[in-house]
């Protein structure tokens, strides 16, 4: 308990994020690198959907990120409201266009998959839509934020709508099995083990080790320059109550 709540510390966290994020960076880099290279020139074309298969090498990784996200967004939802961590509401702020940007990248890698194999770009598969009531969720989390003026206040309401759209986290998950979807069921994070070849499986998961440890990088940055900001933030009302002070003891005078 004691090593979180150092960790808690913005100025502790500052120091540990500065000498990670070169090691997330370099691993990122060395991952997709492999990764892209294992799915583009090495994995074979599927037998049925042919060379369009290899969307699936940034689909997948892109949903599970996007969920991942949101997941992590709503832990850190749970300790704004719970335990005040120093550091959460930080953390679910960085997060928000992150997990965003790779529900997005989900949504129009999907649609361009679903062309060739399903004739069209969209249909209102329980799958399909649960992802953009996500990119929704995202988008309306961000935009609470810029709404919102005074920080303790947005950070409230912002974690009350998290943990309220975590709902659909779980409803995307599993909306291949509770429905009739246009969707496969689960063919890697399932009980019985992954039914991908391990050809393809390879590929798959170096690639999703690698866009994970690209996306923490980002979060990371995306923290501290949170924290910067509010440093500056606070720097500014202090100085701007310093002048008044001085103002007001000048007219006084």
């Amino acid at each position: 308990m004691a090593s979180l709540i150092d960790l808690a510390n913005p100025t502790r966290f500052m120091r540990l994020s500065a000498a990670l994020l070169p090691w997330f960076a370099a691993a990122a880099a060395v991952f997709l690198a492999v990764g892209l290279y294992l799915a583009w020139f090495v994995a074979p074309a599927d037998y049925q959907q042919g060379e369009t298969i290899r969307i699936m090498f940034i689909h997948v990784p892109a949903a599970w990120l996007a969920m991942m996200f949101y997941s992590m967004m709503a832990v850190s939802a749970f300790g704004t409201l719970v335990w005040r961590h120093p550091l959460a509401d930080v953390a679910q702020k960085a997060a928000a266009p992150i997990g965003a940007c790779f529900a997005l990248v989900c949504l129009i890698t999907g649609a361009l998959w679903g062309k060739p194999m399903w004739g069209t770009y969209w249909v209102w598969d329980a799958r399909l839509t649960s992802v953009l009531v996500l990119l929704l969720i995202y988008l309306g989390i961000i935009a609470l934020w810029r709404v919102l003026d005074e920080p303790l206040r947005a950070a409230r309401a912002v974690a009350i709508l998290t943990l309220v759209g975590f709902v659909n986290v779980p409803i995307i998950k599993f909306s291949v099995d509770w429905w009739n979807t246009l969707h496969q069921p689960a063919s890697v994070l399932r009980m019985g083990g992954p039914t991908i070849h391990p050809s393809m499986l390879w590929p798959l998961l170096i690639l999703a080790i690698g866009f994970t440890l690209f996306a923490l990088a980002l979060h990371m940055l995306g923290m501290r320059a949170e924290i910067m900001r509010r440093r500056v933030r606070t720097l500014t009302i202090l100085e701007a109550e310093r002048l008044d002070r001085l103002a007001a003891q000048g007219a006084a005078a």
